[in-house]
């Protein structure tokens, strides 16, 4: 628990009118005791990390200059928002963050009105902020727009989008880039920093404007100064293509340099239409551990702060994303045809030792999503065989290119479809509960669902040897603890399994989901289906079941609307075969964050859930089911 004594400016913050209080000298030791807190914090309840420790001076500097939250700040995806969240009152309760009934580990709109828009996946931000600003100039409002975004989420093609739309408004805006990947280069310094304050200063704005009227009447003058006053911003920052896209562009400046980051960003605050600042950060900043290894320490569960080195995870079993990793390795050195692809997502999906191992035939697409599936696309038609690592959150980015490019074309490209299901900590943002929806209404995919991790291997070599599109999707984390066979060989596509015999109810389970089916139906001597395939079912053996069985139950970790139990009732009707069927899924709203275990059970998806649904379900038709009463 924080005690005043540790955090002496800190804890007198709850909100950002208090911080506007302070003196200007008191910023920086306000900024000590900030990323201080987020350590002590972080390393306590796990989080993102190495990002906000990077971006501590420039929320401060935000939120002391601008008017939030009237003044709207609009952070990109999030991870870089841990202290606008202890700014903005938040403080107390960050040791709950990502767990149930916590802190969102991202803005939430319901949580704070600080956070302006609700965010998880990247690059909204400009298109956000820009939406608001033109609001507020249809409304006559004095209001100023802050989009916030990375070096990362600026790569994201929508990114791009909004800046070529904003730079043809007169739209009161300014997208801060946080770059925090760049290293600080000479430009980046006390001539830099004092150029970015002249330039962005009124007086400069103002002659500017008045040279651009005055010129603008002599063509060959004109052009003259435009690309004069272009070639010597260029020398000094790498703003061309911001100013080309009709920015007024400012910087890079050092983002850790709080004098310099409050002046400039007073004097664009009295600037109007498009404005762009480019701070340079350390990500992971005041932290060494963190300066090192930024990937290590960008998301991390909890840990010593006095180690110089995160511990190795103690894991005795592999996760599902480790066994995709190895699995490509094995097939790639097998096939060279296989190329691997990722928007981003290196780490995350498991690629990394595949982009060691083969790094020419590894491609990192940063956060663009839709050109990773086209790309992909364009590989598969030249008679390669692309693997695309992606989450399902993710992959509902590249839904149109995955439809026409894809699935129409009839390509063999392999989706590995990482984080399926719920996620836990995260969140709605990222949980991957519409995969089986989105995918299945499309003609052509093939759909799996591994329960195991060796079922996982064999999938992916069953989808790598289909000659169209397939889709391998399994959940974040470890699996059962089924041993993984070196050994890769493909499964009967469509084919389901019977895992256990029973009487008068036929659980039908996919995926991950035939644990806690296996559980529950030992309370009703049920028979369990490990189903593997959405599409196509194994229509023969469902229709064995039905002549047996007195009730169908499907279980997915999917919504219900259009999952595979939508499968599962579409295959009955069209053989016009009437059978009572309860299906089990993702409720019709979003589940919060949690452990992954509470928001199963928060879905009524653990065993449990299933139990009490089951019986709920049967109790509620006594006449019809007086046989499973019993």
């Amino acid at each position: 628990m924080e005690q005043p004594q540790d955090y002496p400016l800190l804890s007198g913050i709850d909100s950002p009118d208090d911080l506007r209080r302070l003196p200007d000298d008191q910023l920086a030791p306000l900024a000590e005791e900030l990323r201080r807190f987020l350590l002590d914090s972080v390393s306590q309840s796990g989080g993102h990390l190495a990002a906000g420790l990077g971006t501590v001076e420039l929320t401060i500097a935000l939120h002391y200059v601008f008017d939030s939250p009237k003044d709207r700040l609009v952070w990109d995806v999030g991870h870089q928002a841990y202290p606008h969240k202890i700014l903005t009152g938040r403080r107390d309760r960050m040791h709950t963050i990502r767990k149930l009934d916590g802190v969102s580990a991202f803005p939430n709109r319901s949580e704070s009105p600080y956070d302006s828009f609700g965010v998880g996946h990247s690059s909204t931000s400009i298109s956000a902020a820009l939406g608001m600003a033109i609001a507020a100039s249809l409304d006559q409002r004095g209001q100023q727009m802050v989009a916030i975004i990375g070096d990362g989420g600026i790569t994201g093609g929508m990114a791009f989008e909004a800046l070529n739309h904003a730079g043809t408004l007169d739209a009161n805006i300014l997208v801060v880039l946080n770059d925090n990947e760049m290293s600080i280069s000479p430009n980046v310094g006390a001539l830099n920093n004092y150029l970015a304050r002249i330039l962005s200063s009124k007086f400069y704005s103002n002659i500017k404007e008045e040279s651009r009227k005055v010129l603008s009447r002599m063509p060959t003058v004109w052009e003259l100064a435009r690309r004069t006053e272009e070639h010597m911003k260029g020398m000094v920052a790498p703003g061309t293509l911001f100013e080309e896209l009709g920015f007024n562009y400012i910087g890079p400046i050092d983002g850790h340099d709080i004098p310099t980051l409050v002046a400039t960003l007073h004097n664009l605050r009295d600037i109007k239409g498009p404005r762009f600042l480019h701070v340079v950060t350390k990500k992971g900043k005041g932290y060494q551990p963190a300066e090192n290894d930024p990937i290590t320490y960008h998301g991390v569960s909890s840990f010593d702060p006095e180690l110089d080195h995160m511990p190795k995870s103690k894991a005795t079993q592999p996760t599902y994303t480790q066994v995709f990793g190895q699995w490509l390795c094995d097939m790639a050195a097998k096939d060279p045809r296989l190329l691997g692809l990722t928007p981003a997502m290196r780490e995350g999906s498991g690629l990394v030792e595949f982009s060691k191992r083969f790094p020419d035939r590894y491609f990192d697409v940063a956060i663009a999503e839709q050109h990773c599936v086209t790309l992909a696309a364009g590989m598969a038609c030249e008679g390669y065989k692309p693997v695309v690592a992606i989450y399902s959150t993710f992959l509902q980015r590249g839904y149109d290119q995955l439809v026409h490019d894809v699935a129409l074309q009839n390509l063999p490209v392999l989706f590995a479809i990482d984080r399926a299901g719920l996620v836990g900590p995260d969140g709605p943002t990222h949980a991957g509960s519409f995969d089986f929806s989105y995918m299945r209404c499309l003609p052509n995919v093939l759909i799996m669902a591994p329960a195991d991790e060796n079922e996982c291997r064999q999938m992916l070599y069953t989808g790598f040897q289909h000659d169209g599109p397939a889709s391998v999707r399994y959940p974040r984390g470890q699996g059962p603890g089924v041993p993984v066979k070196s050994a890769m060989t493909a499964i009967p596509i469509g084919q389901a399994e019977v895992r256990r015999k029973g009487t008068r109810i036929a659980m039908l389970a996919f995926g991950c989901m035939l644990a806690p089916a296996l559980e529950a139906g030992e309370s009703f001597d049920a028979t369990v289906v490990n189903m593997r395939f959405v599409k196509p079912l194994d229509e023969k053996l469902l229709l064995e079941l039905v002549e047996q069985h007195d009730l169908f139950v499907t279980i997915e970790d999917n919504s219900i609307a259009g999952g595979a139990g939508s499968a599962v009732n579409e295959c009955l009707q069209r053989h016009e075969v009437v059978m009572p069927i309860l299906n089990l899924g993702l409720p019709d709203r979003f589940i919060e964050q949690g452990s992954r275990e509470q928001c199963l059970a928060d879905a009524g998806m653990d065993a449990t859930g299933i139990c009490r649904r089951i019986n709920a379900w049967v109790k509620r038709y006594p006449t019809q089911n007086s046989r499973l009463i019993s």
